[in-house]
């Protein structure tokens, strides 16, 4: 405790209005405990007893009785230790109530508070859970069981794992050699003798014996209140990811088929590669504490990935959709799909499906966060293809010349995507490579488009 005698306040004090680790007060509250107990939980801050809310001192008449009071009240009711400082102006007396993170979850009376921004939050449910397991160091899939023995696994996941981490190259031959408990023990899945809840996850046929919720759900929708048909995927989470993929694109999806030359070419409606990854992520960063599936929904023109899930603290999706670290939900579930080869540990999981959407020739898929939820939406390639066609209906003239007939088009959808390349233009639209050339080489020489940077990584610039 320090006791200060100061004719105004500092210039650092002043600025601290802008920050959102400071509270004002006018009067001290019992209640107030439960914002040091926030501060603690996150980033720490100060709170000023004696000011209002624009943080204009009006001073207090029990100063120094507080003084002593408070630090004795936060020690027995939250059990930290914060620093209480005696300033004046004016002749006015406030206190400064210093708190500093703590590495340990502080509660007050059994609640666990929670500085965010500029407000205070009562943690419950899965947020406290994800809460409590940072701040101890222990993630969801790191918790040992009980009762389980690599005796109790089939031997089917095993294979398909030891398969795929050859097929990628993450792990050799001869380190696969060795029993399934070995092979357990070496992914860092077995602690004391026990196995984790991550080797159970991953490789045993009935996670949902200690789990409920641990599949995924397929549907296809012909609306929002109308579905088709659906099916469930059961099993082990790597042969859930081994089953998913395929059946999504073999039951759920068609293809469009065209021909160069003799070759057939399969266009499906969505990027194989951004929906492969999309559900490999959601299958890593679930919370399947909530023990609510991973939902997938499939339209005619759409596809929606639902997972429960909880964002780092402060992440938003503006985090997501820029370059971020890898930071998985379950790190021991995580390293076991890197080393079959699913995903990648650089937290690329969202920047490769965006990629894969652009290479692809569609729009870029849409997130949405929910406080214990991320849904991704995917639009359908043949969105891309209706909507220049509708818009051409309008503006294409009645000539039947192809160059003619297309030209606003093509125009059309380089304006919707200008980093589509001439194959997916094609593809989409249908016109012969000859045509699309003709046109191209038109709308330059009119001044409607110029090409901006290589063929591969440029993009179409619109100039009229």
């Amino acid at each position: 405790m320090k006791l200060f005698n100061l004719d105004s306040i500092s210039e650092d004090i002043m600025n601290e209005k802008e920050k959102q680790n400071i509270e004002w007060k006018e009067t001290w509250k019992e209640d107030y405990l439960k914002w040091i107990c926030g501060f603690a939980n996150a980033q720490g801050g100060k709170i000023y007893i004696g000011k209002n809310d624009d943080g204009t001192v009006t001073g207090i008449t029990n100063a120094k009785k507080l003084l002593e009071d408070i630090p004795n009240k936060v020690r027995d009711v939250l059990g930290i230790i914060v620093d209480v400082n005696l300033y004046s102006e004016e002749n006015k007396d406030y206190l400064e109530i210093v708190t500093l993170p703590s590495s340990y979850p502080v509660n007050y009376k059994g609640e666990y508070h929670y500085r965010s921004g500029s407000t205070k939050q009562l943690l419950k449910g899965a947020a406290l859970t994800q809460f409590l397991f940072e701040k101890t160091g222990i993630t969801w899939d790191s918790i040992p069981l009980d009762n389980l023995s690599a005796d109790d696994f089939w031997r089917d996941s095993f294979d398909i794992f030891r398969k795929q981490a050859i097929l990628s190259k993450r792990m050799d031959e001869k380190d696969l050699n060795m029993t399934n408990e070995q092979l357990l023990d070496s992914l860092g899945l077995i602690k004391d003798g026990k196995i984790l809840r991550a080797g159970m996850m991953l490789f045993h046929q009935n996670p949902e014996k200690w789990i409920n919720g641990s599949y995924i759900k397929i549907g296809f929708f012909e609306s929002d209140s109308e579905i088709s048909y659906m099916d469930e995927v059961h099993g082990s989470l790597v042969s859930q990811a081994d089953k998913v993929i395929d059946l999504i694109f073999t039951k759920y999806l068609k293809a469009n088929i065209s021909y160069e030359g003799v070759t057939r070419i399969e266009t499906y409606p969505f990027p194989k590669a951004a929906i492969r990854e999309a559900v490999y992520n959601a299958i890593v960063h679930k919370n399947y504490a909530t023990q609510i599936p991973i939902q997938i929904s499939i339209y005619k023109d759409k596809l929606y990935i639902s997972n429960d899930c909880i964002l780092p603290s402060g992440w938003t999706v503006e985090t997501l959709m820029g370059k971020h670290r890898s930071k998985p939900f379950n790190p021991n579930i995580a390293n076991g799909f890197f080393r079959a080869g699913f995903i990648e540990t650089w937290g690329r999981g969202i920047e490769k499906i965006c990629e894969a959407c652009k290479n692809y020739g569609t729009i870029l898929p849409e997130y949405t966060v929910y406080p214990e939820d991320i849904m991704i939406k995917f639009e359908a390639l043949n969105t891309a293809k209706n909507i220049a066609k509708n818009i051409a209906k309008n503006t294409a003239n009645s000539s039947k010349n192809k160059i003619e007939e297309n030209t606003p088009i093509v125009l059309e959808f380089l304006k919707q995507y200008p980093e589509t390349t001439q194959k997916n233009i094609i593809e989409n639209l249908n016109i012969s490579k000859r045509t699309l050339e003709r046109i191209i080489s038109l709308l330059k020489e009119d001044g409607y488009i110029e090409r901006i940077g290589n063929n591969r990584s440029g993009y179409w610039k619109i100039l009229k």
